[in-house]
């Protein structure tokens, strides 16, 4: 079984490479175990649900990339908080947890995600 910290390194290397570097057929066959299920309700569970959303968004929106801000691992999860930034000044802050198998692959992902808005209450911030 691999450690909190592999497991933190690869889930953060799985989110760059399909998210920023546009390859998520890469990050499936790299990170991903033999099942994916997926509970982001725009995107079909499986592998080859999640390669084509991806592939799709990269297509429909080039420049996009995301910042991971935090990481934590407990047991067989990971969990990253992340700042999205989108082209035409479209930002999210969202928060993505997966869990791994015993081979420490991602075999499962949920994630919330919350526009940032023009103003806040505070001056804390979102990360």
């Amino acid at each position: 079984m691999a450690d909190l910290a592999t497991n933190k390194r690869n889930v953060i290397a799985f989110y760059e490479l399909m998210f920023n570097a546009c390859e998520p057929r890469k990050a499936i066959d790299t990170y991903a175990g033999d099942e994916y299920i997926q509970h982001n309700p725009h995107v079909r569970t499986g592998k080859d649900g999640f390669i084509d959303y991806f592939e799709k968004m990269a297509a429909e929106y080039p420049g996009k990339r995301v910042e991971v801000k935090r990481a934590f691992a407990e047991g067989d999860h990971v969990i990253l908080h992340c700042h999205q930034i989108w082209p035409e000044g479209l930002e999210y802050a969202g928060i993505d947890i997966f869990r791994l198998d015993e081979a420490g692959k991602i075999v499962e992902h949920w994630d919330v995600l919350q526009e940032l808005p023009a103003t806040s209450a505070h001056t804390n911030g979102m990360f």
